[in-house]
């Protein structure tokens, strides 16, 4: 009995770590090996050693274009998503009849199914039916064929992901606005401050601990982003708005070409590491911890 006690604690935590065994640190050391092989998923694997990572950069122009499409996604869908949910968190740090109702509406894309939301704003971009063209009409300018036109495909694409994904950060900023002493503000105010200053010189200041949370979690997303391009565009036009997940879904499950995509995983890991550990090193330059 003793034994047993001293080995009880094992037996409760071993079907959790089984199934980590099972489900994760298994599939992560096989994804390993086949992304240094030619692997259908049906027969077995052949060992190409990394002739897949070099067919990425060599002979495979469709894969620097969706990295370049990712990467200007990113570029465009960061600040606009960290800014307006600034913005949010400014409003909803209010102490306003209704508040938690605001809170909660600029909150509800984010947790809002993303097939509904794609299938919804498909219906807002229609040239002929939608209701964004027919108001730009109104103020005499001819809307284009948002999700059908190689130039204008991708922003729509970010100005939906931002839509649903501010609510995110807002919640984050507001979090950390609540946490700002109100004393500062007062001093700033009886000083002569103005608004924006007491932004810029108080907030931004503090908050620079969520900015960089944000700033990290919001690079990750959007270098992953694949269900608003699935729902929306399935990477068209052409290949307009073919970014890195959804093109190593095509490779994966369309192409059955596993041991290509295993190795693009792989790289995307890569990437994101280096990319977080080199913003892990800035933020020692410009966040402040108070």
């Amino acid at each position: 009995m003793k034994r047993l006690g001293k080995y009880e604690g094992f037996l409760y935590v071993a079907p959790l770590i089984l199934g980590i065994v099972a489900f994760q640190a298994i599939p992560i050391f096989v994804s390993i090996y086949m992304s240094f092989t030619d692997w259908d998923g049906i027969t077995p694997p052949v060992f190409v050693g990394l002739g897949n990572y070099q067919e990425m950069f060599t002979a495979d122009p469709l894969f620097i274009e969706t990295l370049r499409n990712t990467v200007v996604f990113t570029i465009l869908a960061i600040p606009l998503t960290t800014g307006l949910g600034f913005v949010l968190a400014l409003l909803c740090n209010r102490k306003l009849r209704g508040i938690a109702l605001m809170r909660a509406a600029y909150f509800a894309p984010y947790i809002t199914n993303v097939v509904a939301v794609g299938y919804i704003w498909f219906w807002l971009y229609s040239p002929e039916r939608g209701p964004i063209n027919a108001v730009l009409g109104m103020v005499g300018i001819d809307g284009p064929a948002w999700l059908s036109n190689s130039t204008w495909a991708l922003p729509a694409v970010v100005i939906v992901s931002v839509w649903q994904g501010a609510g995110y950060p807002m919640v984050i900023f507001l979090a950390g606005l609540q946490g700002i002493p109100k004393d500062l503000y007062e001093a700033a105010e009886i000083d002569g401050a103005s608004a924006w200053k007491r932004i810029s010189q108080i907030t931004l200041p503090l908050l620079t601990p969520q900015i960089f949370f944000v700033a990290v979690t919001q690079f990750i997303t959007s270098f992953q982003v694949f269900g608003v391009i699935y729902v929306m565009t399935h990477g068209g036009p052409g290949h307009s708005t073919s970014v890195y997940i959804y093109y190593l879904y095509q490779m994966a499950f369309a192409s059955g070409r596993l041991g290509y995509a295993s190795a693009m995983a792989w790289l995307l890991f890569i990437i994101l590491g280096l990319v977080t550990y080199g913003q892990w090193k800035l933020q020692r330059r410009w966040v402040f911890y108070g």
